[in-house]
């Protein structure tokens, strides 16, 4: 009797150990590190992750799709990702005392600890990575169209150099040791992306519907068209970006039993999708009314006078995505601190951070300067990447995890809502890769590298 109760003191012990060094981990690790975020903070930090690149180009995959088809891919995007989005702030805290606090948490409660793992983890990196890369491009080419705008007759600078001056803030504001931390670069980020989707669409209206516009497809054989619808729901999954980062977002928030942190995410997420819906629409429809399918892939780029207002603009984009690249980079720091820590067995402190976030910048700052496709980036990610993975991880993943736990009753309203999801999911993976991989072929024939 002794001898088993000795047994159950030492399981007890370990037990504790384990607990208190998951504790040691939470406070060390960026997203757990402080929990005292507000719901303003959840509006901000999902505006900021979900506007971004993706909004300049929606007008350019407007003309590819046409008014009707256009306008309901548009609509029928926000309402979904915003329905599964309820979905993963539900499941934050759906079992008892137990935080959800990271999307693979999420993936090995529904689908085992090690097939949870490779189901999420993948793809989320996909995700993440894909982004910081896109937001280098975009950092990079917005400065240079600021710079270029300013000063026209200056001789030209390679986008090269732009996108290492880009990417020198990040080697700075990358060591904010937690999500909080970055709040402020996340709200300036939040508060320039209304503003230059304001500018883009005004200054579009103030320009007036130009005197050749056409509403005809771009491509002119049916087999382009076809590729080019394709391509345009790659664009669009692109836009609708931020899912992935969505349980990180509401792990920064304070939950108790009688105050959960699903309250205040939620109040802040519908704040977050009014602004979405405020920048995505306008943007889209008077851009394509004004320009129609001679609009360029990143609506700045259409719009020449007032001179100093694209200018500011463009620098408007540039601050933007500057927190947009923090707010996807975060989870990576933590997913690579904690496998560092827990896996390889580093000793977690300053010198282990500051080397993989350093390394971090700098990997996905060579790949911007070696890939500075915009149009076609947006369509690969969008497409070849991101409907397989991001548009998976953010609308169907979420919804086969709800199925799986949830179990509702066959063709109950959430049952159909659901699969409706997964269907279109499954659509948009097989369909948006075809168009991305074809205008990425085009692109490529008169690339040079580093230009």
């Amino acid at each position: 009797m002794n001898q088993m109760q000795s047994v159950k003191d030492i399981s007890s012990t370990e037990n504790a150990k384990n607990d208190n060094g998951k504790k040691d981990m939470n406070d060390w690790l960026p997203i757990t590190k402080s929990r005292n975020a507000k719901w303003w903070y959840s509006a901000f930090h999902n505006v900021t992750a979900m506007v971004g690149a993706g909004v300049l180009g929606l007008p350019y995959a407007m003309s590819q799709l046409g008014w009707g088809p256009g306008a309901a891919v548009l609509i029928l995007s926000w309402v979904i990702t915003l329905y599964t989005l309820w979905q993963m702030v539900e499941m934050h805290e759906m079992v008892p005392g137990k935080r959800f606090d990271r999307y693979h948490e999420l993936g090995q409660h529904a689908f085992g600890e090690k097939l949870g793992l490779w189901v999420v983890v993948p793809q989320q990196l996909m995700v993440e990575v894909g982004s910081s890369i896109v937001y280098m491009i975009t950092g990079g080419k917005s400065l240079k169209k600021a710079h270029d705008t300013i000063w026209p007759n200056y001789k030209e600078i390679k986008l090269t150099y732009f996108i290492m001056i880009f990417s020198s803030v990040h080697f700075v504001i990358s060591h904010l040791p937690s999500f909080n931390s970055i709040t402020a670069v996340s709200l300036a980020a939040a508060v320039m992306s209304l503003s230059y989707s304001t500018i883009a669409w005004v200054v579009s209206w103030h320009k007036g519907v130009q005197p050749d516009v056409q509403y005809t497809s771009r491509a002119s054989t049916n087999t382009g068209q076809m590729f080019d619808s394709f391509s345009a729901l790659g664009d669009i999954a692109f836009a609708f970006a931020g899912h992935s980062v969505a349980l990180e977002i509401q792990a920064t928030i304070p939950s108790t039993p009688g105050k959960p942190s699903k309250k205040p995410m939620w109040k802040g997420v519908v704040v977050a999708y009014l602004v979405v819906a405020l920048c995505y629409l306008p943007v889209s429809f008077v851009g394509y009314w004004v320009f129609g399918n001679k609009v360029e892939d990143n609506i700045l780029l259409s719009l020449e006078k007032p001179r100093w207002l694209v200018a500011v603009a463009n620098l408007f984009v540039v601050i933007h995505v500057i927190g947009s690249y923090q707010v996807f980079a975060m989870p990576v720091f933590d997913m690579m601190e904690a496998f560092l820590v827990l896996k390889m067995n580093f000793q977690p402190g300053q010198p282990l951070r500051f080397i993989t976030r350093i390394l971090y910048v700098g990997l996905t700052m060579f790949i911007a300067m070696t890939f500075p496709f915009f149009g076609g980036l947006l369509s690969f990610f969008g497409g070849f990447a991101f409907a397989p993975t991001s548009y998976y991880v953010r609308h169907h993943l979420p919804c086969v995890i709800w199925l799986a736990i949830y179990k509702p009753k066959k063709f109950s309203l959430s049952w159909l809502a659901n699969w409706i999801c997964i269907i279109l999911g499954v659509v948009l993976m097989v369909l948006a890769p075809i168009g991305a991989l074809r205008q990425i072929i085009l692109q490529a024939r008169d690339f040079q590298f580093y230009s």
